[in-house]
């Protein structure tokens, strides 16, 4: 008879004594069991002691966490939260600097409990290491380990930032400053800045004081990536909360980051913060991992979401400034001046003027200003053409001056294209768009140049041009030609070019032949055979495949995934594992101290979930974890790779994937578990992609054409060259 679910078997320690094995019954106040264990062990005041994972965690048991227990499970007798607090509020002030630096350290491993938190916190702790700070008395490890305590008890979310002094402000950022500094304290320091920017709008005003961006570059020129991905994510943090209000300001003040995105962006390119992050960051000879890789990805939306400004920004017709960027055009493609000494009558001007800029491709051929009123891309649009104009101006003047040569159906609109791609490529580019929390896709092309989005641009009007006229297009095809500019820029894209000059070279690959011929290709890839015996064939073998799926979600289950415990701040390296048992039957799951490499094996991870105990699966907005933070409502990205398992009454297991291929295995898998239908794209992805396979294979069987079990072996290379092919 299996033991009834509200008794787990566990083992308990106490230093210097023999472990227990006991059942713990989970509808006993927790303060009974803990009684219990001390009177087995003699220990007097049971209310001074309390539970503990005994793991690499040191945890603390309570009744909110205690269902977390399971059969097997290792905990330790120790000194209860309260009282561990209250001792190390005592010790960190102590005289002794040995007593001291070993208290401190106890405090920054026990912070990351929030039980523990929670107490020292309710002793004005908080107030006490931030004193501690600002006195200046410490230096070295007292200070790094003060400082990573003060980051652990801040990452809970129960004090509020804005509370702080300016002082300890000035402290952290003096840490920052300094030209030789401990990598520990600097790395914390860095961290402290960031969430201050990114939790209070009063401290980003008071940390932008006190930072410059000449003061963070050289933390970006070392060799430590962690340093330098902390660097990058207060340039970010400071990047994202700059107000968009215009405002004076003076560029060689040292407030030089309280100031407008604009202006903000204008001190960035004159401090080269492009070119440092691309020599010391992108092509150092260091591997890229994620964490540097999402911040650069962040610093590239942010960056290209200055454009949003422009981009909404309708054009006045009756703005002469404007206008004159539109004469500026027509000088540069066909070398006249507007309106030299006047000459002529206005009609004869007027007629001239329209003739131009039918040439120059506007829809409106009398007044241009007109075509620019649609937002997007608005004026950014004018601002991508002048700057091609100027700066490739052979190139524009002979695409304006080829096409006015061409008969009127054939010629590619200048004016009109311009206006389209730039708005395609805002599209493609997410201009506007906030940044998603877990994305790492960033360009290290757009990294290479200060005008990085203008230079695009440039690339891509003249590969507009050429596919144009590969097409023989006519003003009817225009959005034929547009779609195929999107896949090739899109298709080029996807092999993230290190330059602009390599992603000119993919393009020039990619022609409209070679369009075809992969449209075609993936077509016969995807083609599904209609007639009725092959839909029945199909039909009869798709279980068969599904089970086949099915198989697979559960091998990969079985090999587990690591995933990244996400809260108020999203650096903070915390990993936990899931996978599998073998027979189906148990999930194993643990935190871990680092990301793997590989697969952990089931006897490290402590916790265990058998699959009978669970009762359904959630997703998004259905997740508690979703529910509880409000903050991430706002990211739609990480809506959609959120999922839980409900089990018992009311507890869950929560998931956040680390990307939609892993959290479509998942889903897939446990719904497979629970007999439930398998619904992911991806589901349906593999099954078209092996349906189709499966049906070539046994269509092939039908002519009788072998298909070896092998491949062939590779040809030897010839001993001998010295041979002609005789072509008759």
């Amino acid at each position: 008879m299996p033991p009834p679910a509200d008794i787990v078997k566990v083992a308990i320690e106490w230093p210097g004594a023999f472990p227990k094995l006991m059942e713990i019954d989970q509808k006993k106040p927790l303060s009974a069991i803990i009684k219990e264990v001390c009177e087995g062990w003699n220990l007097p005041n049971p209310e001074t002691f309390s539970l503990q994972n005994a793991d690499s965690t040191n945890f603390y048991i309570t009744e909110k966490n205690r269902n977390n227990i399971k059969n097997g499970s290792i905990l330790r007798l120790t000194t209860s939260a309260a009282q561990m607090a209250q001792q190390l509020h005592e010790r960190i002030q102590s005289s002794s600097m040995d007593m001291k630096l070993d208290a401190l350290k106890d405090l920054a491993n026990s912070s990351r409990d929030i039980t523990f938190a929670q107490e020292f916190i309710n002793l004005d702790g908080i107030s006490l290491l931030t004193q501690m700070v600002e006195s200046g008395t410490d230096f070295g490890d007292l200070l790094s380990f003060t400082l990573t305590a003060f980051v652990e008890l801040m990452d809970h979310g129960i004090v509020s930032w804005d509370t702080f002094s300016v002082a300890f402000i000035k402290k952290i950022a003096s840490y920052v400053c300094k030209a030789a500094m401990d990598t520990a304290v600097l790395q914390r320091s860095l961290a402290i800045l960031e969430s201050m920017v990114l939790n209070s709008q009063d401290l980003y005003q008071k940390v932008a004081q006190e930072i410059t961006i000449g003061q963070l570059i050289p933390h970006l020129q070392g060799t430590d990536q962690d340093i330098q991905t902390y660097t990058i994510a207060v340039i970010n943090a400071l990047f994202l909360k700059a107000p968009e209000e215009k405002r004076q300001f003076d560029e060689d003040s040292v407030n030089i980051l309280d100031c407008p995105l604009t202006e903000m962006a204008h001190i960035l390119a004159q401090k080269q913060l492009r070119s440092i992050i691309l020599s010391n960051v992108i092509r150092s000879n260091k591997p890229i991992n994620d964490e540097m890789a999402h911040q650069l990805y962040v610093l590239q939306v942010l960056t290209f979401n200055l454009l949003e400004d422009r981009m909404m920004t309708k054009m006045d017709p009756q703005d002469q400034a404007q206008r004159d960027i539109i004469f500026e055009l027509r000088r540069i493609a066909f070398d006249v001046e507007c309106d030299s000494n006047n000459s002529g009558s206005i009609e004869k001007r007027k007629s001239m003027y329209t003739r131009d800029y039918k040439k120059l491709g506007f829809i409106n051929h009398v007044n241009p200003a007109v075509d620019f009123t649609q937002i997007p891309p608005g004026m950014l649009a004018l601002d991508n053409m002048l700057y091609f104009a100027r700066h490739h101006q052979d190139a524009y003047i002979r695409i304006v001056l080829e096409n006015s040569s061409r008969e009127d159906k054939h010629e590619c609109p200048f004016g009109r294209s311009s206006i389209e791609l730039t708005k395609m490529l805002c599209e493609i580019l997410k201009v506007g768009e906030l940044p998603s929390e877990n994305c790492h896709d960033f360009h290290p092309m757009f990294f290479t140049h200060d005008r990085s989005f203008e230079e695009f641009f440039c690339i891509c009007i003249q590969l507009l041009n050429k596919t144009w006229k590969e097409m023989r297009a006519t003003s009817e095809d225009f959005n034929k030609v547009m779609q195929v500019v999107k896949e090739q820029i899109t298709r080029a894209l996807t092999i993230k070019p290190n330059s602009l000059d390599q992603f000119k070279s993919r393009l020039q690959n990619l022609s409209y032949t070679e369009i075809l011929k992969l449209r075609q290709s993936e077509r016969m890839n995807q083609e599904d055979f209609q007639s009725r015996p092959i839909l029945e064939l199909r039909e009869k073998i798709q279980p068969e495949i599904m089970e086949l799926i099915k198989q697979q979600r559960l091998n990969r289950l079985c090999e587990g995934t690591c995933f990244r415990k996400i809260s108020s701040r999203r650096r903070q390296d915390k990993f936990w594992y899931c996978r599998l048992s073998p027979n189906h039957k148990v999930l194993h799951y643990g935190d871990l101290e680092e990301s793997p490499q590989g697969e952990v094996p089931h006897d490290s991870l402590q916790d265990k979930l058998p699959v009978a105990d669970i009762k359904a699966v959630v997703t998004g907005k259905d997740c508690p974890h979703m529910k509880e933070k409000g903050a991430l409502k706002q990211n739609k990205e990480l809506l959609e790779l959120a999922f839980s398992v409900l089990y018992e009454s009311d507890e869950y297991l929560n998931f956040i994937a680390p990307d939609k291929h892993e959290y479509c295995v998942w889903t897939d898998g446990l719904n497979a578990l629970l007999g439930k239908e398998m619904t992911s794209e991806f589901t349906r992805s593999d099954m078209d992609t092996l349906l189709n396979m499966e049906m070539k294979l046994r269509l092939l069987d039908l002519e009788n054409i072998q298909i070896p079990e092998v491949p062939p072996p590779i040809p030897k290379e010839p001993s001998n060259y010295d041979f002609v092919y005789d072509c008759n």
